[in-house]
């Protein structure tokens, strides 16, 4: 709980470390604008440039758990500081390196950098601001921080292909180092006075509190709203998007980074809506799951079947649709929430959190190993044909996911029915807010 503090200190400790997140988005999606550039410096083949990615985000995902722990142990400003040191490193790396091994190599300082980042900011909302604010704080946070990808998709493109590889990757670099200075300099763990926190618990309670919230069907219902809303959008976003707008159909750079930063702002703009209807309407929060989903899919659905390259419109809409997925996607986390006692809330958070990344991971590579088999080559430019079949991995993807999330939402109802709260059908709910309006 934050103490009495001056609040403009408490806004500037707040705006620090969120401008140190903005610069992890921005790191942890550079690569997904300058994938064309990737192939033809390294020579790599899409399975290759996917693995890049994969490997990224599967160190994020291996070491939230680890991350929690030091976060306990030693607060927010150290692990905001030793990421951007990280991330720093990484981009180093990727702008000197010329093989495939050293690529990967920056990248997995990359991802491990930005896997200190967001939890250890979101500390930072919790002891800094007072309790009222903490919810639309944290949203406002995740908001902000995908302004980054705005920064990889207009900046860092136009320094790639004036400047050349080398100098935007050390320029990306440098702006994580400049926010570990900056975070040295202002940000502390918690405002003076605030007693210090120290959560350290026993192998066997993390144990029980891993198993009780696996069991309880709520927590899965987040991971399986994770799994199926968040992949399409991080695809597109973080590795496959650009190449597709630009190598498939046939876009020139500049439009492509406008919708990039489109599918940020999209998301930005949407975020609030849900979170009203999420608030508003808590018992039909897997409808408007399903709803995003749908979205996504019916717009890919379009863009892949049209005939010949889709008009500039078709792809603004289909920008539109992906970017519910990021705010559809912290749904799962409100699930988690809503099911499980505080006790083991981060527990359960982090389990929801695997499902998009594991996902997200399954998905690149997929996309990239079918772009091989194909026999597409960046180098000559992929084709779009070569794009409509990889990317309708992604239906295999939606199918397990809905029907995850389906299967779990019967298993929630069902104990909510013994909990004596009782889900109408969503026909009968209709009819029944009809009846109020007359």
């Amino acid at each position: 709980m934050a103490t009495m503090t001056s609040p403009w200190r408490a806004w500037l400790v707040w705006s620090v470390g969120v401008t140190a997140y903005v610069v992890a988005v921005l790191q942890r999606t550079s690569l997904g604008v300058s994938g064309l550039d990737a192939t033809r410096r390294f020579d790599a083949s899409a399975s290759v440039l996917a693995s890049f990615a994969v490997l990224q985000l599967l160190v994020y995902a291996a070491l939230q758990v680890p991350v929690g722990l030091l976060l306990d142990r030693f607060g927010s400003r150290r692990l905001i500081v030793s990421g951007a040191v990280l991330m720093a490193a990484g981009q180093v790396v990727l702008a000197l390196a010329e093989t495939v091994p050293l690529a990967v190599a920056g990248r997995i300082l990359v991802g491990a950098g930005d896997a200190m980042t967001f939890i250890s900011v979101l500390r930072l909302v919790t002891t800094w601001l007072p309790p009222g604010r903490v919810p639309v704080m944290t949203q406002l946070t995740g908001l902000l921080g995908q302004s980054g990808q705005i920064l990889s998709a207009i900046p860092l493109v136009a320094l790639l292909h004036t400047r050349g590889w080398t100098t935007a990757f050390l320029s990306a670099a440098s702006a994580s180092a400049l926010a570990a200075i900056l975070v040295l300099l202002v940000v502390r763990d918690s405002p003076a006075g605030a007693p210090r926190r120290h959560v350290e618990p026993t192998l066997a309670q993390v144990g029980a509190d891993l198993a009780s919230a696996w069991r309880h069907p709520g927590t899965r219902l987040g991971l399986w709203t994770h799994f199926t809303t968040q992949f399409s959008g991080t695809v597109f976003a973080l590795l496959w998007g650009f190449p597709f707008l630009v190598s498939g159909e046939q876009l020139t750079r500049k439009t492509a980074s406008t919708l990039v930063t489109l599918f940020v702002l999209a998301a930005m703009v949407s975020a609030p809506f849900i979170g009203v209807m999420v608030e508003r309407h808590p018992l039909r929060r897997s409808w408007l799951v399903l709803g995003v989903v749908g979205a996504n899919v019916l717009a890919w659905t379009v863009v892949l079947a049209w005939p010949g390259n889709a008009p500039l419109w078709l792809l603004v809409l289909l920008v539109l649709s992906l970017a519910l997925g990021g705010p559809g996607s912290m749904i799962a986390f409100d699930f988690a929430r809503t099911f499980n006692p505080p006790n083991r809330l981060g527990t359960a958070t982090g389990i929801v959190n695997v499902g998009g990344f594991v996902a997200s991971l399954i998905t690149m590579l997929l996309v990239g190993i079918v772009l091989d088999i194909r026999g597409a080559d960046a180098t000559n430019g992929y084709q779009l044909d070569d794009f409509r079949i990889a990317l309708s991995a992604q239906y295999v993807m939606w199918a397990v996911g809905i029907l995850g999330i389906v299967i779990t939402r019967r298993k929630v109802r069902a104990r909510l029915a013994r909990q004596g709260v009782v889900v109408p059908p969503l026909r009968s709910a209709i009819a029944r807010n009809r009846a109020r309006r007359r």
